[in-house]
């Protein structure tokens, strides 16, 4: 296993990854994942195993409030997806170290992330991985 920052050109093979992970398909992801992967306030993680993309994590800088951080800019996880039969094997941390590390070259102190409240796995993976709860959040909307 092998983890590399991605470039524009990898762009696709994220796509195919996030689409795993949000609800979107690769063909709708792919120019955002080509937008952040050449923005200088982000970084795209790709893992591979041989020529086989496996698993991404993205993360970017954020200048606005982080609940529970006391700095600006923090650097955020806002998605990270490793591929069944990859999972439990240090991929999805690796990955994790590749963001923060890029977060302390960008100056940034503290480091952040997010999941569902129903999401039991990324929460407990967050726990694992030294994250600490911060707090609950339901947001609420309706139309006008």
């Amino acid at each position: 296993m092998e983890i590399r920052r991605a470039a524009p050109a990898d762009s696709r093979a994220l796509a195919e990854l996030a689409a795993q992970l949000f609800s979107s398909s690769a063909e709708e992801l792919e120019p955002e994942f080509t937008e952040l992967t050449a923005d200088a306030e982000a970084a795209c993680f790709l893992a591979t195993d041989g020529e086989e993309a496996i698993g991404f994590a993205q993360c970017q800088l954020r200048h606005d409030y982080v609940e529970g951080c006391k700095t600006s800019p923090v650097g955020f996880l806002e998605g990270i997806y490793v591929a069944e039969g990859h999972r439990l094997t240090g991929t999805g941390r690796a990955l994790l170290s590749a963001c923060e590390a890029w977060a302390r070259e960008m100056d940034c102190s503290e480091f952040a992330s997010d999941c569902e409240l129903d999401n039991v796995i990324s929460h407990t993976w967050h726990l694992k991985n030294g994250f600490r709860e911060m707090g609950r959040t339901i947001w609420f909307a309706k139309k006008l």
